[in-house]
């Protein structure tokens, strides 16, 4: 299981990037502002990847102490996630799809195009696997820490 836990938390952490990299090309201060904050999405992706480095010492070690300390960084982060997700759901109900634009003849671009938050441009798919990915890491974790702590 504590396998397991490690997989499922570098195909996470692969998502998180993915996402980090495409919400980061569509960051731009002078469009729509984001609604996802740069020390949330920051604390979320530094404090995932210290789980990572503290639940790898734990497979080299098979400290309990350790087990616990990376579950504890795992609620902490996926704490963050929800509220980004609850952040995110809201600017993806708000700025739906943009439509078919018609432009006259002879335009070079959209008669009218307003700017969404960066947020807005994250793959529904890529979000939910890495939701659900991430939820399934904690369970392993946490399932592991209490076999862990029992021993």
């Amino acid at each position: 299981m504590t396998l397991a836990a490690l997989i499922t938390w570098f195909v996470t952490a692969a998502g998180g990037i993915c996402l980090l990299a495409i919400w980061l090309v569509e960051y731009d201060q002078k469009d729509a502002a984001t609604r996802l904050p740069r020390t949330v999405v920051s604390a979320h992706g530094l404090l995932a990847l210290a789980g990572l480095v503290v639940w790898s010492a734990y497979l080299t070690s098979d400290a309990s102490r350790l087990a616990w300390t990376a579950a504890v960084i795992l609620a902490v982060v996926m704490l963050l996630g929800l509220i980004m997700a609850v952040r995110w759901i809201g600017v993806y109900r708000e700025h739906k799809t943009p439509s078919v634009v018609l432009m006259p003849a002879g335009a070079r671009g959209p008669v009218s195009e307003t700017p969404v938050p960066p947020e807005r441009n994250l793959p529904v798919p890529v979000v939910v696997a890495h939701g659900v990915l991430a939820a399934a890491t904690v369970v392993l974790v946490i399932l592991t820490a209490l076999g862990a702590g029992g021993q």
